[in-house]
């Protein structure tokens, strides 16, 4: 049961990433519980450890299984378990204790017919069939969705996940209305040969088996840490003054953020100090109408009916005092004096430069040349220089005066008319 980066062996085996206990990419065991009650004695009364393990399998799907064979059961081992019908091959995610509150937490009964038998540790012969099921989920998935088109149906084929006996194969898929496939399943049955199960599931329980990376740089929330799904609605961002922009508010999924609902509670209570915004200001230069507020600040900005292209900023504690000046029937004075008043306290921390890394633009220099070690180099090599300078003077004065002078034509052309005037 191992994630594409880790890889399998020959065998069928998990190579493993080496990275200590858990996956490098968080996809070997996702919704991974640690077992903090493992090195805790058993109950007082209770002779023997809890026979159910929690078992995991593609895509983190997981079921719990009863150990009636009594197999020392740890951390990691596959095993064979028992499957509808034949046999399929899981990891042991869970053991002990901690089973107990993750079946109640799901709401599943020990007694359930969901809780089902393990029957063997799996043995090389069993992951041989399993790796080689596993080979074929790719292109039976492609095969599949050309089959679907064919027939014209409005479904989308997300993943297939085979058994471990290779007998039976389950095809995730996803549609927005009810899909007559019998004919779909009577054709993929006479070309792969196997029984075949197809599992209707929604757009969020996609992006949760799938995974993927949120618009965070964080991978989702639901394929990592969250077991269930709460409603979102627009309420949601109009509460925390969002832009309602579907695609900004949307997740993978193409429905609502989760997110949208984990600061939802701060903001109602921060909510709840602040006036209606229903309630228009009555003031003498105008009635004001209410236009935006800053939560964690404390501000809002009104503006008058016939001036709506000047905004007003006041606090709440103000819009509060206009408010009462109203409900005694009288008209407040201007927002422009309110806003004279104003005093915006900052509470924006002055972070220090410490270590100079707070420019973005800090690489984008070009680097100084570092002269200073020329200059002293030069200033070293000086007393070599002037004596090597005053040595070419010398020579240069040696040749020049061994050198013929050379008159330049000008000159040379001036005492050669004065001899011939002085011949003539």
């Amino acid at each position: 049961m191992a994630c594409g980066s880790c890889g399998t062996t020959k065998n069928g085996l998990p190579k493993g990433c080496k990275n200590n206990g858990t996956c490098g990419v968080d996809s070997c065991n996702k919704l991974s519980t640690f077992d903090w009650l493992a090195n805790m004695q058993l109950p007082s009364g209770q002779e023997k450890p809890f026979d159910i393990v929690e078992v995991r399998f593609k895509n983190g799907r997981k079921g719990f299984f009863k150990n009636t064979k009594n197999i020392p059961l740890y951390m990691g081992d596959d095993i064979a378990v028992e499957g509808s019908p034949g046999h399929d091959i899981g990891t042991v995610s869970l053991t002990g204790e901690l089973v107990k509150i993750q079946m109640n937490k799901k709401k599943v009964k020990i007694d359930s017919d969901l809780v089902k038998k393990i029957y063997r540790k799996a043995t090389q012969k069993d992951l041989d069939i399993w790796a080689k099921a596993r080979t074929k989920e790719k292109e039976v998935q492609m095969q599949a969705r050309q089959l679907a088109l064919r027939l014209g149906l409005k479904m989308k084929i997300s993943d297939v996940e085979f058994q471990g006996d290779g007998t039976k194969a389950t095809f995730h898929y996803t549609a927005d209305q009810r899909v007559d496939f019998r004919q779909l399943i009577k054709d993929m049955a006479t070309q792969f040969s196997i029984r075949i199960e197809m599992r209707q599931e929604g757009a969020r329980q996609e992006a949760q088996r799938l995974g993927g990376i949120g618009s965070c740089g964080r991978e989702l929330c639901c394929s990592t840490w969250m077991t269930d799904f709460r409603s979102v609605s627009t309420s949601a961002a109009r509460y925390q003054q969002l832009s309602l922009n579907p695609l900004k508010l949307a997740g993978q999924c193409g429905k609502l953020k989760c997110c949208l609902n984990y600061e939802l509670d701060t903001y109602t209570d921060a909510l709840k100090d602040f006036p209606k915004t229903d309630i228009p200001l009555k003031t003498a230069g105008g009635i004001a109408y209410y236009q935006k507020m800053d939560i964690f600040k404390g501000l809002m900005w009104y503006t008058i009916k016939d001036k709506q292209l000047t905004w007003h900023q006041l606090t709440k504690e103000q819009v509060k005092e206009i408010l009462a000046i109203n409900k005694k029937g009288e008209k407040a004075p201007n927002l422009a004096t309110y806003e004279a008043n104003l005093t915006v306290v900052d509470n924006t921390p002055n972070y220090e430069n410490v270590v100079g890394q707070d420019s973005l633009t800090r690489f984008d220099k070009p680097k100084r040349k570092n002269n200073n070690r020329r200059k002293n180099n030069n200033r070293r090599k000086k007393p070599n220089n002037q004596n090597k300078t005053s040595n070419t003077k010398q020579e240069n004065t040696q040749k020049n005066q061994s050198k013929p002078k050379r008159f330049s034509k000008n000159k040379s052309r001036k005492p050669n008319n004065q001899n011939n005037k002085n011949q003539k």
